[in-house]
């Protein structure tokens, strides 16, 4: 991907900021989705948000599996993983739904735990190395659906997507043709830090935390003892929410253990389908010295790491921008699979 920032949109930071506040997500007919809520194996919920197509009727927010749209199409089916705290309508999501309904294809958003407006009932949340959930959702899709599936994943939903690569090395071909993280943070650490320090820590940790601690408290109220509530109250970074939170409650030892467990940068080598990690050199979250070189992947992963784009910003165009040019290279890249 060859991504030039336009002249009024400079640096890292504001590559990140304008466009997830202020850059055209889609032209024309809004997105409308409909909504499935599945069951897990440990009897929580994940909503999936399902991308109904222009030519459909209303429908209620929420409907049978197998009423929805598409479901047994065989044209294929993308499907998008959010970032933290991301949801369907993400500013990023609203732009590979377009794309993809340009394009005809299927489109759908599984929701990680907690992310779609209702708080989950498992003590437990969603993280960075969460490629059981990942695996699990892929396969209920994959039987769901006739045509063949692609998979992206935007910044902690990419790195889960391709730590599920890596677990399941040649088997994962038998669900998906390729997969793609856009902006993943593959060095946890790195990224944990860098996000921790400076105008990042004032802007977009206070961002995170603004939602995430809230919904820590509503977790603890549904699980009294699973955590020091008032320690809670007084996380001030993301470090120190995984130490109480996302590490002991998902298996982790402490936020050392999880962040290196999870982090997809020392597995690429046993990606066996199609990846594409695309990365800006300029990410505030995700440190350029972070990022993989050639050198350190296998032969099925490509790397695209352009100059600029920020934190999955990659606006083109007049001001405000649009945020089309990302996700149609991308999907020009998905469709080689095909």
């Amino acid at each position: 991907m060859n991504y030039q920032a336009p002249r009024w949109l400079p640096g890292g930071q504001l590559q990140t900021l304008w466009p997830a506040l202020f850059s055209r997500r889609h032209p024309g007919v809004a997105l409308r989705f409909e909504r499935e809520r599945w069951t897990t194996p440990d009897q929580d919920f994940i909503d999936v948000d399902r991308l109904v197509p222009e030519a459909s009727d209303e429908a209620p927010n929420s409907v049978p599996a197998s009423t929805l749209p598409g479901r047994n199409a065989a044209r294929p089916l993308l499907v998008l993983f959010h970032g933290l705290e991301g949801s369907s309508q993400s500013h990023y999501a609203q732009a590979f739904g377009h794309i993809a309904r340009t394009r005809g294809w299927d489109f759908a958003v599984p929701h990680f735990r907690g992310c779609s407006g209702e708080l989950n009932l498992a003590p437990r949340a969603y993280h960075s190395g969460d490629f059981d959930e990942i695996g699990w959702i892929l396969s209920r899709l994959k039987a769901g659906h006739d045509g063949p599936l692609l998979a992206a994943g935007v910044s902690l939903g990419g790195n889960a997507l391709l730590r599920w690569a890596q677990e399941n090395g040649q088997s994962a071909a038998a669900t998906v043709r390729a997969v793609s993280a856009i902006c993943a943070p593959l060095d946890l650490a790195a990224a944990g830090h860098a996000i921790g320090s400076g105008f990042n820590r004032q802007v977009y940790t206070r961002m995170f935390l603004r939602t995430m601690v809230p919904k820590a408290l509503r977790k603890l109220a549904q699980h009294p003892g699973l955590f020091n509530g008032e320690r809670m109250r007084q996380v001030r970074n993301l470090y120190e929410f995984d130490n109480l939170f996302t590490a002991p409650l998902h298996g982790f030892r402490d936020t050392e253990d999880y962040w290196t467990r999870a982090s997809a940068r020392p597995h690429l080598r046993q990606i066996r389908i199609p990846a594409l990690v695309l990365n800006a050199r300029n990410d505030p979250f995700v440190p350029a010295h972070s990022l993989p070189r050639p050198h350190e992947v296998g032969s099925h992963v490509t790397l695209w790491q352009p100059a600029h784009g920020g934190h999955v910003g990659f606006a083109s165009g007049r001001l405000p921008g649009h945020l089309l040019d990302m996700p149609d290279a991308v999907c020009n890249w998905l469709a080689q699979a095909l």
